[in-house]
């Protein structure tokens, strides 16, 4: 077997080379690939950086790199599902409105009627030492918009400057708690550009509770599909920076913290109220109790239009489920305690009464500031 050779590589390369080999040797080992054809490409890829300043993924690289990003992800409680992961590749798009149909497309697959399917979409790589191609400067692809007025914000407040860029593009809303945003799409070298996606595409949620006929008075709504797009991929060296992904919501997130969060819907007190609850002291726990039952509004309101959602009693169990397939195939579980424990009744879970190492194991997910 002949020796690679890596003489003369380009120094802003070598961090690309060292990361294709430990991605080439680690997924070609668990996919069953024999020495020889490891080193047969790992040899295309050292002529390929000295020739082209970069390397391309063969489709099967880009799709268990994917899955296995997912794997490493030490914030994700989700991970039990990483192989069921759908990749579509979408290396072969350029134009603005080819990457919105691109994420129509994923929109629509990953929705399925509310069964949601855990997807990615990948778009054109970073080659090293240029600008990415297309960034996508939306927090998720679907996402309600944020309105600065006199009495405070309308909508979410998370929100806020984003939808201010989109109306210095020319973009209206309606000015209302639920509006959703276009998605802003930026191509090297152009200014942003925004396009809106059909409402009707975008499955959304009523919120009503099981018990209180007068929660579907609050007009509370959250959308289904959680479309994260401003995290990279990295595999093997190589960053997408546009490589929107979706798993299916914890209730949690929505109504611990997105619906309850003092900066952002703040929503407790109004329904703790509603409850009729004494809010004359924190040590009533009139907190506690208004969220638990927002929580229950958000399972039960999607469970009952069929769309996928898990509890975080349930999600701890399944990430104990991770951890014991991983521990038997010999690896490691990374995680990041702080995003593992839900934000509510965190010690009722088996995560908050351990420690996890959180070092960050490529292929991954980053956000697009960090660095590792």
């Amino acid at each position: 077997m002949s020796i690679i050779q890596t003489n003369q590589l380009r120094p802003e390369l070598q961090y690309v080379w060292e990361e294709a080999q430990s991605f080439v040797n680690s997924s070609y080992a668990e996919l069953g690939h024999a020495a020889d054809i490891i080193h047969q490409r790992l040899s295309s890829i050292i002529k390929e950086l000295h020739e082209t300043g970069t390397y391309t993924h063969t489709t099967e690289e880009i799709e268990y790199g994917a899955k296995v990003a997912w794997r490493n992800s030490n914030r994700c409680i989700g991970r039990l599902f990483w192989q069921s992961l759908t990749v579509f590749d979408a290396r072969h798009l350029d134009t603005p409105e080819q990457y919105v149909e691109a994420m129509l497309t994923h929109i629509r697959f990953a929705t399925n009627e509310g069964r949601i399917r855990p997807t990615v979409t990948i778009f054109r790589p970073k080659v090293p030492g240029e600008p990415a191609p297309m960034r996508i400067l939306n927090y998720q692809l679907i996402r309600y918009a944020g309105y600065e007025t006199d009495t405070g914000v309308i909508g979410d407040p998370h929100s806020v400057a984003l939808t201010k860029q989109c109306e210095l593009l020319g973009w209206v809303g309606k000015q209302s708690h639920f509006d959703l945003l276009p998605i802003v799409l930026q191509q090297a070298g152009e200014p942003p550009q925004w396009f809106e996606f059909p409402e009707q595409e975008i499955k959304q949620v009523k919120l009503r509770h099981p018990s209180y006929d007068w929660f579907a008075d609050l007009e509370l709504q959250w959308y289904g599909v959680p479309i994260v797009s401003n995290m990279r991929l990295e595999i093997g060296g190589i960053s997408y920076e546009a490589a929107p992904f979706n798993g299916w919501y914890m209730g949690t997130e929505i109504g611990a913290r997105n619906l309850a969060d003092t900066d952002r819907y703040n929503m407790l007190p109004v329904i703790a109220e509603r409850m009729g609850l004494d809010m004359s002291s924190l040590a009533t726990l009139w907190k506690d109790r208004a969220l638990v039952e927002l929580n229950a509004a958000v399972l039960h309101s999607f469970k009952t239009d069929g769309v996928s959602i898990v509890d975080h009693h349930t999600a701890a169990l399944q990430f104990a489920q991770f951890e014991k397939r991983e521990q038997d195939q010999g690896r490691n579980v990374t995680g990041d305690w702080t995003w593992l424990i839900p934000p509510v009744s965190p010690a009722t879970t088996h995560i908050f009464h351990k420690s996890y190492d959180n070092t960050n194991i490529r292929p991954n997910f980053f956000y697009m500031d960090e660095t590792n």
